[in-house]
């Protein structure tokens, strides 16, 4: 199952904390329809997982992950590099 640093937990805890953001929400991964690399991800906010949905829930961070790209971020680790207000999601492997 995808882990988080502590990186990308303080990256999504900031993300949902806005106040036009529902409590409970947060981060879900899933696999871009109709994308030419079946390894092509996106990210958006939502406010409650999908019925099929892995949920992440680490560090006070909620990650909803798609049934598609499960299999592909299994045993991954999901980073986050914070500049100012940008943020970019970094999925590597585990740590062995």
């Amino acid at each position: 199952m995808l882990t988080l640093t502590e990186n990308a937990a303080e990256a999504i805890r900031g993300i949902v904390a806005s106040p036009d953001i529902p409590t409970g929400a947060g981060l879900r991964i899933a696999t871009q329809p109709g994308a030419a690399e079946p390894e092509a991800l996106e990210v958006s906010i939502a406010e409650v997982p999908a019925d099929s949905d892995q949920v992440v829930d680490e560090r006070g961070a909620r990650v909803f992950v798609e049934e598609g790209a499960a299999d592909l971020l299994d045993d991954r680790l999901l980073d986050a590099e914070i500049d100012g207000t940008q943020v970019g999601f970094l999925i590597v492997e585990q740590p062995v």
